[in-house]
């Protein structure tokens, strides 16, 4: 079995941590040549805050928090015997973050449809994803990001972890 490349859909969760987990204890007893580690940013709702300037330092802090968890997560693969020159992380900005300034962000639309994105962008054969953890009633109302990566995802496989 040759798993060429994996991306690992990562929101700083428990059941993200748990993925990656999942990929480390493949990964070791399976040769891969990449594995990327992304979190797509999903700004604080801007009405929750007084004004710009708290609304700003709290998108700085949950930028920190996550840069700081994909970190964790990247060094947690390597641990587990993953080579470090084939795991990446990459935080993806979304397009009004004040902090960046890119042509390829994500409108924050649908996190599920980025992450098929870079998939195919990046040629990814397998995307692991962690289960959110809903009630099915809210996953009915609310839909989950997993949900919408297993079904529109195409070509590839998908591991959803719990």
């Amino acid at each position: 079995m040759t798993l060429n490349k994996i991306l690992v859909a990562f929101d700083g969760s428990e059941n993200s941590f748990k993925a990656v987990q999942y990929v480390g204890d493949i990964v070791k007893h399976y040769p891969i040549s990449r594995v990327l580690i992304l979190y797509v940013e999903r700004l604080p709702d801007k009405d929750l805050y007084p004004d710009d300037e708290i609304w700003v330092s709290q998108c700085r802090k949950n930028e920190e928090e996550m840069t700081e968890k994909l970190s964790l997560a990247k060094q947690s693969l390597i641990k587990q015997g993953a080579c470090a020159d084939v795991v990446t992380e990459q935080y993806f900005a979304s397009c009004k973050s004040p902090f960046h300034d890119t042509d390829i962000c994500t409108t924050g639309r649908s996190i599920g449809m980025d992450i098929l994105r870079i998939r195919e962008e990046g040629n990814y054969d397998t995307v692991v994803i962690g289960r959110r953890g809903v009630s099915k009633a809210e996953e009915f109302l609310f839909g989950s990001v997993s949900t919408k990566v297993v079904q529109s995802a195409s070509d590839c496989t998908v591991w959803v972890v719990n």
